[in-house]
């Protein structure tokens, strides 16, 4: 069934058509970001990041900046509190730090792992292996490290992603997963957003080689077009950006878009019994609000057994940044080890 939320910062999808309205609105305006950054496009995002303390983030002591070498790859990642384990995975252009608002306040009730994907902010960059069930992959090698029992994990965008492989390839290993604000390579509703003007960024960031040329030392302008949909702070701002700083942390974020065929191949092809408890959720401002209900009849489709869904009202895209409240409702309430 399509299971709608209810509360403050829940509605029906009915209300989004003058959300759209204002979104296009926005379009029209130019969000230059470049001046915030001076030449942090010459350092490298993994030394900045292994500079950055707990405090320095506003997450207290209680939280710290860790590594761990998995995969072929050294994953960074942000690590407090009690409880049971929940893995937070963000989306594009942005790192772990997409989740800082929240996770203090998650961190009183779970042990919270929020980390950097391959190629961001204070993980290595690699030259491949940026297809979703590969990263998915990272994830998993990095919860058998940490020796983590039955993970929940959130992913937004493109980590939503990385959450919906991980929930295909390690069902036994977790107690849920929440996707957040993206369709699903291989899903139904994907292949409706192809031509979407929305989505002019996706088959720009595929052509082999072009977006890295172009966007290398722009990537405060570039970035910033998606940042003006959201309540991103200019602190904010300079943070995500320092985290492609470099060629090497651009071409690993492309090359998680020019990995989309590929998960649309391995997705496509997952239609085996799933009963790992999925929530589906999307700002009710979003482009991707009215796929939702389709998205979950997909899933069950292919043969999820246990999907809901909910509109995040008052969010568009970046549902963390403008909601940060009403998405820590949702996680600690599907989250919770009783949830199932």
């Amino acid at each position: 069934m399509n299971y709608l939320l209810k509360g403050p910062a829940i509605q029906d999808p009915s209300v989004i058509t003058q959300l759209r309205m204002n979104r296009r609105l926005g379009r029209l305006i130019f969000f230059p970001l470049s001046l915030l950054l001076g030449c942090t496009t010459s350092l490298s995002q993994a030394q900045a990041q292994g500079k950055l303390s707990p405090v320095a983030t506003g997450l207290g002591k209680e939280f710290a900046s860790e590594t761990a070498t998995v995969n072929g790859v050294t994953l960074h990642y942000f690590r407090g509190g009690k409880g049971p384990a929940v893995i937070l995975i963000h989306g594009f252009p942005q790192d772990w730090f997409e989740y800082h608002a929240i996770m203090p306040r998650l961190g009183k009730q779970f042990t919270v792992f929020a980390i950097d994907l391959r190629g961001v902010g204070g993980s290595t960059a690699t030259p491949d292996g940026y297809d979703a069930a590969n990263m998915a992959e990272d994830v998993h090698q990095l919860a058998a490290a940490l020796k983590l029992k039955r993970v929940y994990i959130v992913g937004h965008d493109i980590g939503g992603h990385v959450a919906y492989a991980y929930v295909r390839r390690y069902p036994e290993d977790m107690r849920g997963a929440m996707i957040l604000d993206t369709p699903i390579p291989g899903i139904e509703g994907w292949d409706e957003i192809q031509g979407d003007p929305n989505m002019w960024h996706v088959r720009f960031m595929q052509v082999p080689g072009l977006a890295e040329k172009l966007v290398a030392g722009r990537q405060a302008d570039y970035f910033g077009y998606f940042f003006h949909f959201g309540k991103f702070t200019p602190s904010d701002v300079t943070h995500f950006v320092r985290a492609y700083a470099t060629v090497a942390q651009l071409h690993a974020m492309f090359e998680m878009y020019r990995a989309f065929p590929a998960n649309v191949q391995f997705n496509a092809a997952q239609r085996g019994p799933n009963d790992v408890p999925l929530f589906l959720g999307a700002g009710d401002g979003s482009p991707f609000a009215t796929l939702v209900p389709k998205i979950a009849d997909s899933l069950r489709a292919h043969g999820c057994t246990h999907v809901e869904t909910g509109l995040i009202r008052g969010a568009i895209h970046y549902v963390v940044e403008d909601q940060p409240d009403a998405v820590a409702d949702l996680i600690e309430r599907y989250a919770s080890v009783h949830s199932r």
